[in-house]
């Protein structure tokens, strides 16, 4: 066995070793996994090493790189992350990056700032090795090692055999939290028109900026998915290309259900911004009526406020009580008037 001296201290999760789709015991570094790799070649068996790497510098990507062979374009994209969903060749390797996405429980879709939080997995994949790279929290493979790991027959159709399962993984968490979102996006809209209350479009955009989120993560990759069918024949064998169609046509099903969310909420806030203005009309002809009805005490007043000696019915003794009188009679009219109309 060969002692576990890791160069990549804290960021090397797991490192194994496969031969005929079983788990060779022992714990390797990568260099050490991929001696025995050849070891276990030379004597006309099949294997490959899978290395798991969480958020490593610079430095830690460089050491396996030099393992590996990997090409200094995707390590950097390994080291760097924030990178758009894509598929690319380097000789007789392949690297994916996938964005993974988890759903935030909340309370309220009012309330939280974020519902959904993305990471990513990039994945290096060539005849006999399969590294993995994650940046994010919520992106662990364990669960998918260990279900590799139960699966003897699937883990011997190689290294893209891994790679196919991550991808599965990855497209099922966005089908989970795509659903998960349909239930928020239907009840924002009930909040948005429950009647007797005020239309606010903040929570709107707010579900719609979660839903763009999403769409950069899952819509982007149907264009490697179709690739892995069309272009990469010679590395991807028939069987591993058969599981990676059904991949990419759950991708396409999420995609497309994200897309009409997309549509949906633009829908909303377009009704949502009409209600608004509705709602502020209806604030304007109020604050117009009322402005009206106590204008015409405001005049009577300003006029008899005037000080002139000779005014009529200045010193009668019952002008005071008259006005006061005409004063509520007209207002009343007005607000008669305008309650009919629908302005108060």
């Amino acid at each position: 066995m060969t002692a576990l001296r890791d160069p990549v201290p804290r960021v090397l999760v797991d490192c194994g070793v496969y031969a005929e789709g079983e788990r060779v015991p022992g714990e390797f570094t990568p260099a050490g996994a991929m001696a025995k790799v050849r070891e276990i070649e030379a004597t006309g068996r099949d294997a490959f090493v899978w290395v798991g790497l969480h958020e490593p510098d610079e430095r830690q990507m460089q050491a396996v790189a030099a393992t590996f062979d990997l090409h200094e374009l995707s390590v950097e994209d390994a080291v760097h992350a924030h990178q758009r969903p894509k598929l690319e060749r380097y000789d007789e390797t392949l690297f994916l990056v996938l964005k993974t996405v988890n759903y935030v429980p909340h309370e309220s879709v009012v309330l939280p700032r974020q519902i959904v939080e993305t990471g990513e997995i990039m994945i290096f994949v060539g005849k006999n090795f399969v590294v993995t790279v994650r940046h994010g929290e919520h992106s662990g493979l364990s669960d998918v090692r260990k279900r590799m790991d139960a699966d003897p027959e699937h883990l011997r159709l190689g290294p893209y055999a891994v790679m196919h399962a991550i991808a599965d993984y990855v497209v099922d968490r966005y089908v989970e939290v795509t659903n998960l979102m349909e239930s928020d996006i239907d009840t924002i809209e009930e909040v948005a028109f429950a009647p007797g209350t005020r239309t606010d479009v903040e929570p709107i955009y707010q579900i719609k900026r979660e839903v763009v989120e999403l769409r950069r993560a899952v819509a982007p990759l149907s264009v490697p998915f179709q690739r892995m069918q069309t272009d990469y024949k010679d590395l991807i064998s028939k069987e591993v290309r058969r599981y990676l169609r059904d991949v990419g046509d759950h991708q396409t099903r999420a995609a497309e259900q994200i897309a009409s969310y997309d549509e949906m909420l633009s829908s909303l806030v377009q009704a949502a911004l009409a209600r608004v203005g509705m709602q502020q009309n209806t604030d304007m002809r109020k604050m117009s009526a009322w402005a009206g009805i106590i204008a015409v005490p405001t005049m009577i007043a300003g006029i008899y406020g005037m000080n002139f000696d000779h005014m009529p019915a200045l010193h009668w003794v019952f002008s005071y009580p008259l006005v006061l009188v005409a004063m509520a009679t007209i207002c009343t009219v007005l607000y008669r008037a305008f309650r009919r109309n629908g302005w108060l």
